[in-house]
C-alpha cells in the first residue's frame, strides 16, 4: 500500500511556503498548450483557407473540432492519472500533441487537417486537465490559489499573445509554421516537465474501470464543496470566451479596427488578467476565499451590466474598454481562487476533479461562443446579455455557498 504519510507532510509544507518560478512556469505551459494551439491559427483561418481551397467557414471546423475533443478528452485522462499517475499521461500526451501538429502542419486538405487536430487535442487535453492536477499534488491552501492564479494568467497570455505571434509567423514563414512552433513548444515543455517534476501523485491510487470513474464523477457532481465553485468558474469561463469570440465582431466590423489593432486589443487584456491574478494572490491570504471570491464576482456582474449598457446607449471604444476591463479583473480574480477551492477537498480524486472542472469550463467555453453569436445581430449588445446573463447566475449560484457556510 502506498505511503501516504510523506505527501500529506509536503503538501502541508507546500501551504506554508511559495511555489518556484521553474514550477509555476512548467505548470504554466502545460496549462497554455491548448490555448495556444487555437488562438494562434485565427490571424491565418483565411490563408489555410485558400491554401486547402475550401470556405473561411469551413476551415473554423478545425478550433471547433479541437475544442469538441479537448472537452471531451479531459474526462478520460483525468481518471487515469488517478489510478497510473501523472507522469505518463503527461509526457503521452505531450508525443500525441507533437504528432497531430507534423500531421497538420503536412495536411494538403481539410479532412487531413481535421484529423491533425483531432491528434493535437487528444494530446492537449492530457496537458492542460493535469497541470491543475499536479497542482493540487504540490499545493494546498493559499499556496495553491497562488499557483493557480499564476497559471491561469499563462493560460489568459496565450489566447492574447498567440494571434500575434501566429501572424507574424503567418507573414514571414507562411501558416504552416504555426504547427511547427506549437510542436516544438510542446517538445521543449516536455522536457522542462520531466526535469522539474517527475511523478508528483503519491496518494492512493483509484481504481480504472468505468463503474469506478462514474461513481467518482457523480460524487463530485453531488459534493457542493466542488459543485458551486466549479459551476461558478464555468460561467465566468464562459462569459471570456464570449468575449474572445466576439470581440473581432465587435472592434472590427462595429468600431472599424484594423486586425493589428484587435491583436494589440487582445494583448492589453493580458496585462488586465495579470494584475488581476497579482490580487488574487494577495486578497486569499487576507480575506479568504469565500469574500475574495464574492468580490470578484461582484466585480465580474458590474463590468458585464456595464457593457451591456454601453451595448444600448453608448457603443463607443472607451466606454466598452473600460467596462470590460472591470469584467476581467473580476474574472481574473474568480477563476483561479475558484478552482482552487473546488478542487482542495480531493486529493486523492484531483485528476478527476480536474477533468470534471476542465471539461465544465470547456462546455461553458462552447455554450458562451454559441450565445454571443446567436441573441443578436449586434455584437456588443449580445456580448453585453450574455456576460450580464452567466456572471449574475454565477453571483446567484455562489450565495448558495455562502449561505450555506453561514447556517453550518
Amino acid at each position: 500500500m502506498t505511503d501516504q504519510t510523506a505527501p500529506s507532510i509536503s503538501a502541508a509544507r507546500r501551504s506554508e511556503t511559495s511555489s518556484t518560478a521553474s514550477e509555476i512556469a512548467v505548470l504554466a505551459a502545460l496549462a497554455a498548450t491548448g490555448t495556444l494551439a487555437t488562438n494562434i491559427l485565427l490571424p491565418s483561418l483565411p490563408q489555410m483557407a485558400a491554401s486547402l481551397k475550401v470556405s473561411s467557414a469551413a476551415v473554423t471546423s478545425a478550433i471547433t473540432v479541437f475544442l469538441a475533443v479537448f472537452a471531451l478528452g479531459q474526462l478520460v485522462v483525468g481518471p487515469i492519472s488517478d489510478r497510473y499517475g501523472r507522469r505518463w499521461p503527461v509526457l503521452t500526451g505531450f508525443v500525441v500533441f507533437m504528432a497531430g501538429s507534423i500531421w497538420c502542419g503536412l495536411a494538403t486538405d481539410l479532412p487531413s487537417l481535421l484529423t491533425g487536430r483531432v491528434i493535437q487535442a487528444a494530446g492537449a487535453c492530457a496537458t492542460s486537465v493535469l497541470s491543475r492536477a499536479i497542482a493540487r499534488d504540490l499545493f494546498s491552501g493559499t499556496a495553491l490559489a497562488r499557483a493557480m492564479a499564476l497559471i491561469m494568467i499563462a493560460m489568459a497570455a496565450a489566447p492574447g499573445f498567440s494571434p500575434l505571434l501566429g501572424g507574424a509567423l503567418d507573414h514571414i514563414f507562411g501558416w504552416r509554421a504555426e504547427f511547427a512552433f506549437v510542436g516544438a513548444f510542446a517538445a521543449a515543455s516536455a522536457i522542462a516537465y520531466e526535469w522539474v517534476f517527475g511523478e508528483t501523485h503519491h496518494s492512493t491510487r483509484i481504481p480504472l474501470n468505468p463503474a469506478a470513474i462514474t461513481g467518482n464523477y457523480v460524487k463530485l457532481i453531488a459534493d457542493r464543496r466542488f459543485l458551486i465553485p466549479a459551476a461558478t468558474v464555468s460561467l465566468i469561463m464562459g462569459g471570456l470566451f464570449a468575449m474572445f469570440s466576439a470581440a473581432p465582431r465587435v472592434l472590427i466590423e462595429g468600431l472599424h479596427f484594423s486586425p493589428i489593432e484587435l491583436g494589440l486589443f487582445f494583448a492589453g487584456t493580458v496585462m488586465i488578467v495579470f494584475a488581476a491574478g497579482m490580487l488574487a494572490t494577495k486578497l486569499a491570504p487576507r480575506f479568504g476565499l469565500d469574500r475574495s471570491i464574492q468580490g470578484g464576482l461582484l466585480a465580474a456582474a458590474a463590468g458585464s451590466l456595464a457593457i451591456l449598457l454601453v451595448s444600448l446607449f453608448t457603443p463607443t471604444f472607451l466606454p466598452f474598454l473600460a467596462a470590460m476591463s472591470v469584467f476581467l479583473l473580476g474574472m481574473g480574480i474568480v477563476n483561479p481562487l475558484g478552482t482552487a477551492q473546488a478542487l482542495s477537498p480531493f486529493g486523492e480524486k484531483a485528476g478527476a476533479a480536474s477533468a470534471l472542472l476542465g471539461f465544465w469550463q470547456m462546455m461553458g467555453a462552447a455554450i458562451g461562443v454559441w450565445l454571443a453569436a446567436t441573441v443578436s445581430h449586434e455584437a456588443m449588445l449580445a456580448l453585453g446579455i450574455v456576460l450580464t446573463a452567466a456572471s449574475t447566475l454565477a453571483v446567484g449560484l455562489y450565495a448558495l455557498r455562502t449561505k450555506a457556510s453561514a447556517q453550518r
